[in-house]
């Protein structure tokens, strides 16, 4: 599952990036797909990508929050008067 671009830190989780994020959430769905899980494990797989579920949808919340202030101040950038001095 962990791949080179995923980083482990010393709590065996994956690195706190959203693609690290991403990658895990999307291994979860695959084997979830797959079917062949028990109940329990498929309950805990379940758990995990909610939780990798929430985190990506609080990480792009907060990016497109950047998006608008920085969108924000690049408009009022250009709005205002262009001093010659």
């Amino acid at each position: 599952m962990a791949k080179d671009t995923q980083q482990q830190t010393g709590a065996g989780e994956p690195s706190d990036s959203f693609e690290a994020w991403l990658e895990e959430l999307e291994s979860v769905v695959e084997k979830m797909e797959q079917g062949d899980l028990s109940l329990e494990n498929s309950l805990t797989l379940f758990e995990r990508g909610m939780s990798l579920s929430e985190r990506c949808q609080k990480a792009l919340e907060h990016a497109e929050q950047k998006v608008r202030v920085l969108s924000k101040q690049s408009a009022d950038a250009e709005l205002e008067p262009f001093d010659d001095a």
